[in-house]
């Protein structure tokens, strides 16, 4: 199965509902950052990606057809070129609502792993860490204006790089229409997936609230 949509925006640009949007679509399966769990042999394999080594992308994405979210964005352009065919959606939000959204959910909960009782949770936090927080944002996540400008410069390159006829840009407030004229689908009779906002994810982390 060859990947059909290759989602470059980071991760709490709304990647959640975008792969529940994608599915729904049928670009099943999506890989998104929440499958890593599921599947601990990708964790080496992602690592390896990240650190510039040869990849086996047919046997990484078996079973899948679109990918979104961290580990897979930031290595859009590697996947672009094993998949030339693919299309590629970049999904955005305010920079500033990114970043308070980040600082919020996921940073605060993979960082907190590394001091996990658990040693499989502890080095899945190492891990999270090594390849997002310090290879992107050069571990100054408490810069916001360093990071919003990681942020940035990542959109830009997308932009610039990948040929218009191949790229969507965009938001989930954009809702069905441009997402499906873009894969060439039927809009479904359903609301666009709106899951995972900062209250939801918080909210996970903390049942009993």
């Amino acid at each position: 199965m060859s990947l059909k949509v290759i989602g470059a925006g980071f991760g709490r640009t709304g990647t959640l509902s975008l792969k529940n949007a994608l599915e729904q679509l049928g670009f099943d399966k999506c890989y998104h950052m929440m499958e890593v769990r599921n599947r601990p042999t990708h964790v080496p394999m992602w690592a390896a990606a990240h650190r510039g080594e040869e990849t086996d992308w047919d046997s990484l994405f078996e079973g899948y057809q679109a990918t979104v979210d961290w580990p897979s964005c930031n290595l859009w352009q590697e996947q672009l070129a094993h998949f030339p065919n693919a299309k590629v959606i970049l999904s955005l939000r305010d920079p500033v609502s990114w970043y308070e959204s980040i600082m919020n959910t996921i940073y605060p909960s993979s960082t907190g792993l590394l001091t996990s009782e658990d040693e499989n949770l502890a080095r899945f936090g190492q891990w999270t860490v090594e390849i997002i927080w310090d290879r992107i944002f050069d571990g100054k996540m408490a810069d916001q204006n360093h990071v919003i400008d990681a942020f940035n410069r990542h959109n830009e390159h997308v932009i610039k790089t990948v040929p218009a006829a191949q790229l969507l840009v965009f938001e989930a407030k954009d809702g069905w229409a441009p997402l499906c004229d873009f894969l060439n689908v039927p809009i479904p009779a359903t609301d666009y997936p709106r899951v995972n906002s900062t209250a939801d994810f918080q909210k996970s982390r903390n049942p009993s609230d």
